[in-house]
Formats: structure tokens, sequence, C-alpha cells
């Protein structure tokens, strides 16, 4: 029986993953990678943290063992994965970036079938492979279709497909904490709040900590990267809701779909650069056919 509750939530994470793709590719036209990923880091935090204060407040569910996995999710998917992800995007675009990470779901499966016990079934990992296969096509599409572009050396790719890596592992860990009853706010705090801490130390140790004042950049840079945090904490939430919910090997899959919303949203404001062919159309039905798949036989 398909879990409603886990799928919207797993839709919801998607749209608001690949709207977040394609505003960090605009923020980071005029600001470098590691500003962009600390300043979302912030926002990420400004707006989870009173707010789960408040609601919670004095009990937030939160034991010792619930603490050390959403710290060790917070360093893996939200600090590793995010920085490379978001230096893949800045170094290839979001087009090619995406789909190389849409290798996540795979990396998923595999550890909490290993870790959690959660079964892995043919069907399970052949609609898994339909959505990576799409996505594949999309990037190459796409990529063809931009004027200009130069060529990717092969060992970029090991960027967006580390961030796959990092984003893998993390669900396993989130589970791990939900496990011990830990509400989905007071998890996504301790991650986010474990990331931007290490994110600090690692800029601090290279003497690259950003001002913090949004005055030093352009003002469409400042919306783009304002909006990038809030889509960002809301595909956070979403994600997080949808794997307190379900299992890795439902969720994952379906939140991997984003690169099709980043086709469709390069397509609709970026008509130059992107547009839609034959391949681009058969392509996003192999992904959608992929997540029906991944959905009915979980």
């Amino acid at each position: 029986m398909v879990d409603l509750d886990g799928l919207l939530l797993a839709l919801l994470a998607a749209l608001a993953l690949g709207t977040t793709s394609i505003l960090v590719r605009l923020g980071t036209q005029e600001g470098k990678s590691t500003d962009v990923a600390m300043y979302t880091f912030g926002i990420n935090v400004l707006l989870l943290i009173p707010v789960t204060a408040i609601y919670y407040y004095p009990d937030y569910g939160l034991t010792l063992r619930a603490f050390l996995a959403f710290a060790a999710a917070g360093a893996t998917g939200t600090l590793f994965g995010r920085v490379l992800f978001y230096r893949s995007i800045e170094g290839i675009g979001a087009s090619r970036t995406e789909p190389v990470k849409a290798t996540q779901p795979l990396h998923a499966a595999i550890i909490a079938a290993l870790v959690l016990g959660e079964s892995l079934t043919a069907q399970n990992l052949f609609g898994i492979l339909l959505i990576i296969l799409g996505l594949a096509v999309v990037s190459r599409e796409i990529v063809n279709e931009r004027k200009g572009l130069q060529a990717v050396p092969p060992v970029m790719l090991l960027v967006p497909l580390g961030a796959a890596f990092f984003f893998g592992i993390e669900p396993t860990f989130a589970k791990l904490g939900f496990a011990e009853g830990t509400p989905v706010l007071v998890g996504l705090v301790v991650k986010v709040t474990t990331a931007t801490a290490g994110m600090f130390i690692y800029l601090r140790w290279k003497g690259a900590v950003p001002s913090f004042s949004f005055t030093e950049l352009e003002a469409r840079t400042q919306q783009w990267i304002f909006l990038a945090g809030v889509t960002n904490t809301c595909f956070l939430f979403a994600y997080y809701a949808a794997l307190a919910v379900s299992p890795v090997v439902f969720v994952v899959p379906i939140v991997q779909m984003s690169p099709l919303v980043v086709a469709l949203l390069s397509v609709a404001f970026l008509p130059r650069i992107e547009r839609v062919t034959g391949r681009l159309v058969g392509a996003s039905m192999i992904i959608v056919a992929g997540g029906v798949i991944v959905t009915l036989t979980t």
C-alpha cells in the first residue's frame, strides 16, 4: 500500500530541492560557493531554532544516541554533501550536477539495507535505475543544447559523485535518530547546527569566513541567496518529515526526481539557454515511471 503522507512529503522535498539548485546557480554567479553555503546554513539556523525552541519547550525528546545520529547526519549530508553540491553547481552547472548527484538513491538504498535492515527488492532497484537513466538523458540533452558550454574534465565529476555519496549516508543516520523518538524539527536543529559549526571552523581555518553582510553583494545576488536558504529549509523539513514516516528506499528515490524540476525551471526561466526536446520529454517519462515503480513496490 502506498504511503500517501511519505509520498507527498517526498514530492514536496523534490520540488524545494530542485528550486534551491536553480537559486544557488543564480547566487553563485556573483558569489563563491562556500559563501553561499555558509549563508544558507545561517538561514537554516535562523528559521529553525526559534520555532523549535518555543514549540517543543521544555521537552525536546533528544537522547545522546539521537544527538550523535543527527550530528553525523549534519556532518555528512549537510556539511560535506552540500559543500560539494554547491561547488559542483558553481563549476559545472545545475543541470550537470543534479543527474550525477541522483546516484544518491543507490548509495542510500544499499546503506539502509545493510544498517537498518530495510528491504531492497528487484523492483525497487529497477525503479531506481530507471530514474537514474532518465536523469542522465535529461542532463545530456540540456548540456547539448547549451551554446558555448565548455567540456567538463572527467575528474570534475568526482565532485557531484562525492556529494551523492555523502547525501546517501545521511538518511540512515536520520532514521537512527528518529528511532529514539526525536521530533523532526529537533533533529533538524542538531543537524544544521552541527553543519554550520563545522563549516565555520573550516572557513576560519582557511581564513575565508564571509562577512555575513549582504551589502558586499549585488541586490539580485542577495535575493537569490536568501531565497535559496528559505527553499533549502523547506526541503530539509519535508525530507526529514518523509524519512520519519517512510523507509529510506521509498523516500530517497522520490526526492531525487528533483533534476526534473531543475530541467523544467531551466526551460521556464532560462529559455535562451535551455529548450524542450523530444528526448527531454521522453526522459521525463522514464523518470516518472521509475518513481511510480519505486512508490508502488515499497
